[in-house]
């Protein structure tokens, strides 16, 4: 490949990627929230192919990160800004935001735009959340989540998983694994949305009252976990 292609191929990927590390607009971060309960009513209107209410009811944390994007060229790279949020004694924290990054080689060209859902399904899975940083598979064991109205007998051993990860892509929603991709702290989205005095903590633990902007994706994810 000459100088001048990798040059090209290595920019290009810079200028998708460098949206996932630039500070949060507070409207950036709203019509975020507003996706990702666009995200999960979509999903869940479709009951054939959802994700069990059981799953969802049982789950300690819900993360979904709308729109993902990909890009790969010579070099994929994966990026995306989402939020999560989890279960308190009151029903659904305040949404609490984060990105999900991940690399793989190969020879590929194209991209793709790619809705993630994860439900966190134990303690030890939702104590990674308030790390600024962690490994999918490496810190926090994963499956592919699966999809129907119930959960079907055979799935026993993806329910041991701290957490079940789910993908949508051009209308096909399925399980997927995202063993190897990283999820970091969103800090500039929680400020930007909380102010700098809010700690991640407390929002988890719901001691943040949800804000207004958000309070049609708590009751999105009440409507499916009777949270």
């Amino acid at each position: 490949m000459s100088t001048r292609r990798i040059f090209i191929v290595v920019f290009v990927t810079v200028f998708l990627l460098t949206p996932a590390f630039a500070d949060s607009d507070r409207q950036d971060d709203i019509q975020r929230i507003h996706n990702s309960a666009e995200v999960l009513q979509e999903i869940m209107s479709t009951p054939d192919k959802a994700i069990p209410h059981e799953l969802l009811e049982s789950a300690k944390c819900i993360a979904i990160i709308p729109g993902e994007k990909k890009a790969a060229f010579v070099l994929g790279g994966r990026y995306g800004k989402g939020l999560v949020t989890c279960k308190t004694a009151h029903g659904w924290s305040a949404p609490l935001f984060l990105t999900v990054g991940g690399g793989s080689f190969g020879f590929q060209i194209g991209a793709s735009s790619t809705d993630i859902v994860m439900l966190i399904m134990n303690d030890h899975g939702m104590k990674s959340l308030l790390s600024d940083r962690f490994k999918i598979g490496a810190d926090a064991s994963v499956a592919a989540g699966p999809v129907g109205r119930h959960v079907a007998a055979g799935t026993d051993l993806k329910l041991t998983a701290e957490i079940l990860t789910y993908s949508r892509s051009k209308g096909v929603f399925a399980g997927v694994s995202l063993d190897g991709a990283v999820v970091e702290a969103d800090h500039s989205g929680d400020r930007s949305m909380y102010g700098s005095d809010t700690n991640r903590q407390s929002i988890l633990d719901g001691k943040v009252t949800v804000p207004k902007d958000a309070m049609n994706f708590a009751r999105e994810v009440a409507q499916y976990t009777r949270g």
